[in-house]
């Protein structure tokens, strides 16, 4: 069995912290995203970056010293200045990009050094939530619902559309268990992005949600899950916590050359038994792609939406991004318009997808300073 490290207790309260992964390379957001401005550092939901937005959020119910960010040396430099009262040790560096597993393997076993008990609470950096009340409601009772309970608790997000681009979580509904004014309902399974066909039917059957990516568990907990479920894991868990016990950063970099490269869910959700799903009714948006932006921005009375000044004669369901410049639209529909500087994207609003092939392109081309 896994021994504990020594550490504090939670006392009364529940001891919660928040790990934001602020890692990723998206390129959905290009031109405005690049390799050193990603999305999550882009102020494209509201008027602060998505960091930031995703920081003050959780703040009223979790101070900076219990918040860590999660990213690697390079965006930890761009992030820190976005965040003047974390201290420089809540940021945590990963040696290199391994997908999620490894980093919220590191990041749960710095947690866990501190105190075995503290309840883990995992959020992206790029998400939008449009009711963050209803969301701090929903955190907190899950971190009570993680801190009595051996379950990892995970957010759904309602279907509202057969999407292809979301992994989901068939849930059962027989047996909720609830925490408060919160229903808690048995995972059966977590599933890959699925087929149209096989969408339409996870949508149909009302038994399945979106995996929303957020995850809420007890550090301890989290450590006996991967050695009944992911017992290949262990080795490189005990590795980290020896690692950082020893705040030895060489000895951190061997492990993360050797760790395989897998996503939580993958390595550890897929198999693990004792996970329940809450309900993400709160307003959710991956803002996956600009096209998303069209349920985020205001619109005009045509279904164009903008930031920058904008005139439109004639013009409907157009996307526009030119702060601080006016842009003209004379008869046109569905475009998407983004003025970055050196560059300008347009595009047919249902093809926004493809701006990753002119990212593929610049790279193939050694177009770096687009990049």
């Amino acid at each position: 069995m896994i021994k504990r490290a020594a550490g504090g207790r939670g006392g009364a309260g529940i001891d919660l912290r928040a790990v934001i992964l602020a890692g990723g390379r998206g390129t959905r957001f290009w031109p405005l995203g690049r390799a050193s401005r990603p999305k999550q550092l882009l102020p494209i939901a509201g008027r602060k970056p998505m960091v930031v937005e995703t920081v003050d959020r959780v703040r009223p119910l979790i101070p900076p010293e219990r918040i860590l960010m999660v990213a690697d040396a390079a965006q930890t430099r761009s992030l820190r200045p976005l965040f003047p009262d974390m201290a420089r040790a809540n940021f945590l560096v990963e040696p290199l990009a391994r997908n999620t597993a490894p980093s919220l393997m590191l990041a749960t076993a710095r947690v866990w050094l501190d105190n075995p008990e503290a309840v883990v609470s995992v959020l992206p950096a790029d998400q939008l939530i449009r009711e963050p009340g209803k969301f701090l409601e929903k955190l907190r009772a899950a971190a009570a619902f993680a801190a009595a309970d051996q379950s990892i608790v995970t957010f759904g997000i309602r279907p509202t559309y057969p999407a292809t681009g979301y992994g989901y979580i068939h849930f059962s509904k027989n047996r909720p268990r609830k925490m408060g004014r919160q229903v808690f309902y048995p995972v059966r399974a977590f599933r890959e992005k699925p087929g149209l066909a096989l969408a339409r039917r996870f949508l149909a059957s009302g038994a399945y949600a979106w995996n929303s990516g957020m995850f809420v568990w007890r550090a301890d907990v989290f450590a006996r899950k991967l050695e009944s479920y992911a017992p290949d894991l262990l080795p490189f868990w005990k590795r980290m916590v020896e690692a950082l016990r020893k705040k030895d950063p060489k000895l951190l970099a061997g492990i993360f050359e050797r760790i395989p490269a897998v996503s939580i869910d993958y390595a550890l959700m897929e198999k693990a038994r004792g996970v329940v799903v809450c309900p993400g009714d709160f307003g959710w948006s991956d803002v996956g792609a600009w096209s998303s932006l069209f349920d985020v921005w205001k619109a005009d009375g045509d279904g164009n939406v903008a930031r920058g000044e904008c005139v439109a004669l004639d013009s409907h369901g157009c996307l526009i991004y030119n702060p601080g410049r006016l842009t003209a639209l004379v008869g046109v529909s569905g475009l998407i318009v983004v003025e970055a500087g050196d560059a300008l994207l347009v595009c047919p609003a249902d093809q926004d997808q493809r701006v990753r092939e002119v990212v593929d392109i610049l790279r193939r081309r050694k177009k770096v300073r687009y990049l």
